[in-house]
């Protein structure tokens, strides 16, 4: 690693820690010829497996679409953005988990409404409303129900 003030090669690590949910490592260092402190992060680069769209075609998986689509049922919903990164990562976990080369875009998008549901139900709604292509208000109105009973059944009381 150059030190970004002298330019040195030479450099050492201080302290090293964990930081986002273990997710990155952090690391202080020191330059040897300048003795100017710095911070480092670390991250794993692990490769995506590739999507599997429903008309046959294969394409790589885009975080940055994932994101916009989760962001915009999130949309005006009292959601923090930890939670959203948060969410983010336990989808990219599951799809990496797979252990496929290529993940059908149907299992991304099962994923994410699973873990909306946890989050957020209207979030869910909206999500499932785009990637179901709700066609009227009636399939709408079946997914209300179902959460409804579903929140229902986890609020009974156990004997």
């Amino acid at each position: 690693m150059h030190c970004p003030f002298c330019t040195a090669v030479d450099t050492k690590v201080v302290d090293s820690r964990l930081v986002a949910d273990g997710q990155q490592v952090r690391r202080r260092r020191e330059c040897v010829s300048c003795h100017e402190r710095y911070s480092t992060f670390e991250i794993a680069e692990l490769l995506m497996p590739r999507l599997l769209k429903s008309d046959g075609s294969s394409q790589p998986f885009d975080e940055s679409k994932l994101r916009a689509g989760i962001l915009r049922a999130l949309e005006k919903r009292p959601v923090g953005l930890e939670e959203i990164e948060a969410l983010l990562n336990r989808v990219k976990l599951k799809i990496r988990s797979s252990g496929d080369r290529e993940v059908p875009a149907r299992f991304i998008g099962e994923a994410v409404m699973s873990e909306l549901r946890k989050l957020d139900q209207v979030a869910f709604v909206r999500f499932a409303s785009v990637y179901r292509s709700f066609k009227d208000i009636s399939e709408f109105k079946t997914e209300i129900d179902k959460l409804a009973k579903e929140s229902a059944a986890s609020n009974e009381p156990e004997d």
